[in-house]
């Protein structure tokens, strides 16, 4: 692996478990409507928020019923920011950020989530100063696998496509990597481990072992 000069970073499930916590949420919500909601059913909204499908719909079909939206939405999203606020950062993403910064690499967020969803949680974890620039769906940028968002991400670091990379968790997230045209490594979690990830350049288990591999390449 290639040492990059700027690292562009998903936020979810790259920086934060939230994509469990998210899916649980809606797990909790079906259960209580007597439906089940599986990670595969799940999967196109990982990396890309529900621009390719609405699990909120999906409930609406199954059951026939229309719901209260506003007033389930808030209940789900205080439920799923309870839980992520015993979570913390992913394994090694602080050390991970301090070596980068110790090494002068630039860093950015892109993200297919809101800037209030991204920004907040990176305010409330303390590490929003870590990145020159944050990149989301609400900035008016497409959601992946449309590459606009690393794209946007690559010209704030002003460098070459081949001086950054990319980490990811989802397989929309390395197709929009690739669409873009900048080195993607893979890091699966336990939402994302049965995704197609032969678009990445590489596969890490962790960003422990990815600050691992960056601390021997050249």
């Amino acid at each position: 692996m290639r040492r990059p000069k700027g690292i562009i970073f998903d936020f979810d499930g790259v920086l934060v478990d939230t994509e469990w916590a998210i899916y649980q949420s809606w797990v909790h919500l079906y259960a209580r409507e007597g439906q089940e909601i599986s990670i595969a059913t799940y999967a196109p909204c990982l990396g890309a928020g529900y621009s390719h499908w609405d699990p909120a719909a999906h409930l609406e079909k199954l059951t026939g019923k229309q719901y209260d939206w506003a007033a389930e939405t808030p209940a789900r999203q205080a439920r799923l920011e309870a839980d992520l606020e015993r979570m913390g950062l992913m394994d090694g993403a602080a050390e991970l950020l301090d070596w980068c910064a110790g090494q002068g690499i630039g860093l950015t967020v892109a993200s297919s989530s809101s800037r209030r969803w991204v920004q907040g949680w990176l305010e409330k974890l303390g590490i929003y100063d870590r990145f020159v620039g944050v990149f989301t769906r609400t900035d008016g940028y497409a959601v992946k696998p449309d590459p606009a968002l690393f794209e946007a991400a690559r010209q704030c670091l002003n460098l070459p496509h081949a001086d950054c990379l990319i980490i990811e968790d989802s397989e929309n997230g390395t197709i929009a990597a690739q669409n873009a045209g900048i080195p993607c490594v893979a890091i699966p979690n336990r939402m994302t481990e049965n995704c197609d990830f032969s678009r990445a350049a590489y596969r890490a288990p962790s960003l422990r072992a990815l600050l691992t591999c960056l601390q021997n390449a050249c």
